[in-house]
């Protein structure tokens, strides 16, 4: 009991940074720096070179950490290690650990690319916060506590296995495949002042979402068959169709719970 007490432990403290990692990346993005320490174009800056360098350098460490943790190979090798109920919990941990870095010493390369005011830049200020609320209700429409690892190690105290998730396409799910994604794109694009910093930040983080959404493709392929195909032929990656085009109908499969390719 005490070892299902300290799996459990373990998963609360992971998803408690994740969600502060989360409230700060929210702040990052958005420049509100009232709620967070530093921001996407608030920040101790440098020569531009050096700060480009940095920015990549530490994209891509997240998009490598977050994409190869998340690959099934990797799975099966590392619950070889720790406990299978552990495994989601420490992508969550790794990930959370990885994105503060990001932001802790992100440098900011704020020469403007636009600004815009009035209504528009409510427009867009409300557009980005449509994207933070697209991508958190994307969570909880496929099991945002088996995303985020609570739900196995709740199952793990009990002393069981969590059952498998039923096939369903809710809501979002209906319009394109990965609304998660889509969220993200939205939050990073749509700000009412655009920097060079932030454009580098939104141009790194849609090339990593795009090539993360093939991988996860190939593995919902492997994992469910003709039947995510059939899904696949049916609704739209990221973009929604405006016209033509039903979605997957009650019985296709939603992709399972993401993980953030």
């Amino acid at each position: 009991m005490s070892g299902r007490l300290l799996i459990l432990f373990y998963a609360v403290t992971s998803y408690a940074l994740f969600l502060m990692s989360f409230v700060w990346a929210v702040g990052f993005v958005g420049n509100i720096n009232y709620l967070t320490p530093k921001s996407i174009d608030v920040g101790v800056s440098g020569p531009v070179t050096e700060a480009v360098i940095i920015d990549v350098l530490l994209l891509v460490l997240f998009a490598v950490q977050h994409s190869v943790m998340a690959r099934p190979a990797f799975k099966r090798a590392w619950t070889r290690i720790i406990p299978p109920a552990c495994e989601r919990s420490t992508y969550v941990l790794l990930s959370s650990l990885v994105l503060l870095l990001l932001l802790w010493q992100w440098r900011p390369i704020p020469m403007l690319v636009w600004r815009v005011e009035g209504a528009a830049a409510i427009a867009l200020t409300a557009l980005q916060w449509l994207g933070w609320l697209i991508a958190l209700t994307s969570t909880y429409l496929i099991d945002h506590f088996d995303l985020f690892g609570l739900r196995q190690a709740i199952f793990a105290l009990r002393g069981t296995q969590p059952p498998a998730h039923p096939f369903k396409t809710p809501l979002l799910y209906r319009l394109v495949r990965h609304p998660l994604m889509l969220g993200f794109l939205i939050a990073f694009w749509a700000t009412p002042e655009m920097s060079v910093g932030h454009v580098l930040f939104a141009a790194l983080s849609t090339a990593y979402i795009l090539l993360g959404v093939q991988l996860e493709e190939r593995d919902l392929v492997t994992q469910f068959g003709d039947t995510y195909e059939r899904y696949r032929r049916r609704v739209p990656m990221l973009l929604p169709r405006i016209t033509g085009g039903r979605g997957s109908a009650d019985g296709e499969p939603s992709p399972a719970p993401r993980t953030n390719p």
